[in-house]
């Protein structure tokens, strides 16, 4: 019934309906010629149409929904004149905007991703952001952009692309979603973070380059009672297609909240991936139980990379309280471990389904925590030990060149390859009805995106947003994007006022902690209150109220 309800109905009643009705109107025309010839034609039509619509393979919401995508594809062409005279803008995020997403299908597509007639934002409005350029400008022609991880701390460094496929499991996006973005990052030389589900045979079908999250159900690495096996991680972490682990301390979409996969939902894959049982509720508790103090975080650290045979190990996490992450930094001071590197999360993130007021209230913007994350490891001279990755909402090379110059060595999209797998931003991801196949585990829904023309298109968006950013770069003059600086990002504050970003951003020198010469509150008082022995707040009860 479950089968029927969520599947005939919505996907192939209008192609049905069109070909039980043309078969009548055969009998119709065998009657009478002259009534018959009208419908036959007609229904004639939309079976040929549905027919096409259901065996081609480019386009995932006509395979899903044979003749009514079209009405969508109708709609979605006369809407700009629909939003431009009756709705909202083009621009408006919700949470991304249609010039957004149009960009990313441009890029996957490989179509003209050139617009006429100036630009739809308004530049004189508050926050509006700009790269300055030079006149003097640079050709690049070089746009494979890397940074290498773990250099001089690991065996096995890796050299990694500036853009990669943020963390999102199989489970939440489905198996042949999960091989088109792999077999893609293949293409282009990118990176794939598996998400805490762990390695699945999907993301080893195709070989490409993984960063295998680790989170706090240790799936793929784990003891039937849920704790960490060294033996299973090192297993898996000594395989060749994994180039760097990283542990998951909390993610944009929910931080601090842990999560559960419904025994409905577990299945033999599924299962066999995360090392769990199947049809049993898979459970991820909001704190890791492999440590419990900053310290133990980094004998953690230097456990996995031993492990691991010498990889890049690292963490991510969506910053909240900032004496936590000082008393991370704290330990690294301490112990004389640091991590190969640190992905900041920010709270506007959200592959993953969460509850609204974690989605809306919960976490450090992006913005906000890279900067802080960049600022504390110059402070303490480990800045050129610790690379900084960042995701949150980046789709165009804009956001990849302004994320950048605030600190990170490199970005991250989940979302942003969604688009390119074909998502519509329908924002069921949650009830496993997804229309265009990404993100369920329906085998009749994910059956419509075929994995070897999506990968294509993957590798278009990486490759074609890339060069958008060499031209962002050579124009502000500089020869590589991790030459981008505060100060080459310029904002405005209101109609009458503007403000370079280095100048809104208080920027620490290295050594500044180490010296106590930061002059930033939050630096000298967070700073004060962090313990390289505890996550919590040793300051006294009254200096965290004045804090606030």
């Amino acid at each position: 019934m479950h089968w029927i309800r969520n599947v005939i109905p919505y996907r192939y009643f209008v192609w049905l309906f069109s070909g039980i009705a043309f078969i009548a109107s055969l009998g119709l025309l065998w009657w009478n010629p002259l009534i018959g010839s009208t419908p036959s034609l007609l229904f004639g039509a939309l079976t040929l149409l549905g027919s096409i619509d259901f065996f081609q393979k480019k386009q995932a919401i006509r395979r899903n929904y044979p003749i009514m995508a079209h009405f969508r594809f109708l709609f979605e062409s006369i809407r700009p004149e629909i939003r431009q005279y009756f709705l909202e803008s083009d621009t408006e995020a919700i949470p991304f905007s249609r010039a957004q997403r149009s960009l990313v299908y441009q890029r996957a597509k490989g179509a003209v991703d050139k617009k006429a007639y100036g630009t739809l934002t308004d530049v004189y409005e508050a926050h509006y952001e700009w790269i300055n350029h030079s006149v003097h400008t640079v050709k690049i022609t070089d746009t494979d952009f890397r940074v290498m991880i773990g250099e001089g701390q690991c065996q096995q460094p890796y050299s990694l692309s500036i853009f990669n496929i943020s963390a999102m499991s199989f489970g939440a996006l489905s198996a042949n979603a999960i091989q088109a973005l792999n077999k893609g990052a293949k293409m282009g030389h990118f990176a794939h973070d598996t998400g805490e589900g762990s390695i699945s045979s999907h993301h080893r079908l195709n070989g490409g380059d993984l960063i295998w999250e680790i989170g706090s159900g240790y799936f793929g690495c784990r003891t039937p009672d849920g704790r960490f096996d060294p033996e299973r991680f090192a297993e898996n972490a000594r395989d060749p297609q994994v180039k760097m682990i990283e542990i998951k301390l909390s993610q944009g979409a929910k931080p601090g909240h842990g999560g559960i996969l419904p025994a409905a939902k577990v299945t033999e894959e599924i299962a066999a991936a995360r090392g769990v049982e199947p049809w049993v509720d898979c459970i991820s508790p909001s704190c890791h139980s492999a440590f419990s103090t900053p310290v133990e975080l980094m004998n953690f650290i230097a456990q996995l990379r031993e492990l691991s045979g010498g990889k890049p190990i690292g963490f991510k996490l969506c910053i909240g309280h900032p004496w936590e992450f000082f008393a991370i930094c704290k330990a690294m001071l301490k112990t004389g471990i640091t991590p190969d590197y640190i992905v900041v999360d920010g709270a506007e993130g959200g592959t993953a389904a969460a509850p609204v007021e974690f989605s809306d209230h919960m976490g450090t913007p992006m913005h906000e925590g890279l900067v802080l994350a960049h600022n504390t490891l110059v402070g303490l001279n480990l800045r050129d030990r610790v690379k900084i990755g960042a995701a949150g909402k980046i789709v165009s090379a804009f956001d990849i060149a302004r994320t950048m110059a605030l600190g990170a060595d490199w970005c991250n999209s989940g979302r942003g390859f969604m688009f390119a797998l074909g998502c519509i931003m329908a924002q069921t991801c949650h009830t496993g009805r997804c229309p265009t196949g990404v993100a369920t585990q329906s085998w009749l829904r994910q059956r419509a995106l075929d994995p070897a023309d999506k990968a294509t298109r993957v590798y278009n968006f990486h490759k074609n947003t890339l060069k958008a950013v060499a031209e962002l770069t050579g124009a502000a003059g500089l020869s590589h994007p991790n030459q981008l600086r505060p100060h080459h990002i310029v904002r405005r504050l209101s109609i009458n006022e503007v403000a370079l970003v280095s100048a809104l951003i208080a920027y620490l020198k290295p050594g500044d902690l180490l010296d106590n010469r930061a002059a930033h509150p939050v630096y000298q008082m967070f700073w004060d209150m962090a313990s390289p022995d505890t996550f919590a707040a040793v300051a006294p009860a009254e200096q965290v109220v004045a804090v606030a």
